[in-house]
């Protein structure tokens, strides 16, 4: 199985083929580890459908499900074109493509959408995306913290979201990180 079809029904809500094929490609480039671990190392920062083996899986599953709902809404999803769409949806499925680091660390990494972003312009020539695409998705993945831009194990800065766009990652992963959330999944596919 190629690591992709973990995220099937995800990637069936970008049209483009292009920018599919792009995310195909990332997913595929990922560590082992993203597919297996909780989304929250600790289990503090994440409701309980993400804990435990697949937890970040679920947790990006959610992050995409809440985008594609607010984006099938006229009154939201108008404000997009289909690319727009298609591109946040692919940050979506990558945004904590490292969270865990390179090589899998313990705990979350403070600078995983840093690390990311990085991945993904190290692997740009396997890409079909445009400087332009690459760029509104490396810079939505990360700013995806929003207002938890630091912390006191780290210098490091991350941006907070300044465009539509960013602030729209931001939200869907911020509800998506929400502890009073209770999807249900089967198999990692949420039941609907």
């Amino acid at each position: 199985m190629e690591k992709y079809e973990n995220f099937n029904k995800e990637l069936n809500y970008i049209k483009n083929k292009k920018i599919k094929e792009s995310c195909k490609t990332m997913i595929n480039l990922l560590p082992d580890y993203f597919f297996t671990i909780p989304a929250s190392s600790t289990g503090k920062y994440h409701p309980e459908f993400t804990l435990g083996d697949g937890g970040l899986i679920r947790h990006v599953k959610a992050a995409v499900k809440i985008a594609k709902d607010l984006l099938d809404n006229p009154c939201i999803g108008d404000k997009y074109t289909d690319d727009e769409k298609d591109l946040m949806i692919m940050t979506l499925i990558l945004h904590d493509g490292l969270k865990s680091g390179l090589n899998h660390s313990k705990y979350t990494e403070f600078n995983h959408p840093t690390l990311i972003k990085n991945y993904i312009l190290e692997n740009k020539d396997k890409l079909k995306l445009t400087d332009k695409e690459i760029n509104f998705v490396c810079k939505a993945i990360e700013s995806h913290m929003g207002p938890w831009n630091t912390n006191s194990y780290t210098n490091d800065v991350l941006p907070i979201p300044k465009t539509k766009y960013e602030n729209f990652v931001h939200m869907c992963d911020y509800l998506a990180s929400r502890k009073y959330l209770n999807i249900k999944f089967v198999d990692n596919e949420i039941v609907e």
